[in-house]
């Protein structure tokens, strides 16, 4: 039997986080899976996903609050840092991946992850010997 992943294990990108707007979505399934594993998401995830949901998706403010708080309660939330942005910025001269996903992988990292979960970085990429991207839904 596989081992069930922890919270240690996972960290989601923003974009995963997405898809648990619609449960007839082909994607559904495995991002409610995702989340009810109690993944690590950082700060920055919250604020993205707040973002689409008043941009892209046009949803009310309290919508949008609702769902930055469902976060908030089902994942462990790192806060960026100051030695976030540092180690950010390394990530970003060393693997030329925009900032923002720089800062991603660098919460993923500092917290010890193994898997990044995204759609949005080179699948099976390994970051710093520790660190691999996963599209889960391939």
């Amino acid at each position: 039997m596989a081992k069930k992943r922890t919270h240690a294990d996972i960290f989601l990108d923003s974009n995963i986080c997405l898809y648990i707007f619609d449960d007839t979505h082909p994607k559904f399934a495995k991002t409610k899976e995702l989340l009810e594993s109690r993944p690590t998401i950082s700060t920055q995830v919250i604020l993205e996903n707040v973002n689409v949901c008043l941009k892209k998706l046009k949803s009310e403010r309290a919508f949008a609050v609702a769902h930055a708080r469902s976060l908030q309660s089902a994942c462990i939330v790192k806060t960026v840092s100051t030695e976030t942005m540092t180690l950010a910025l390394k990530v970003f001269e060393k693997y030329g991946y925009s900032i923002f996903d720089s800062l991603i992988i660098a919460a993923a990292l500092e917290l010890g992850c193994h898997t990044l979960y995204t759609e949005d970085m080179q699948h099976g990429q390994v970051i710093e010997g520790t660190l691999k991207i996963t599209n889960p839904f391939l």
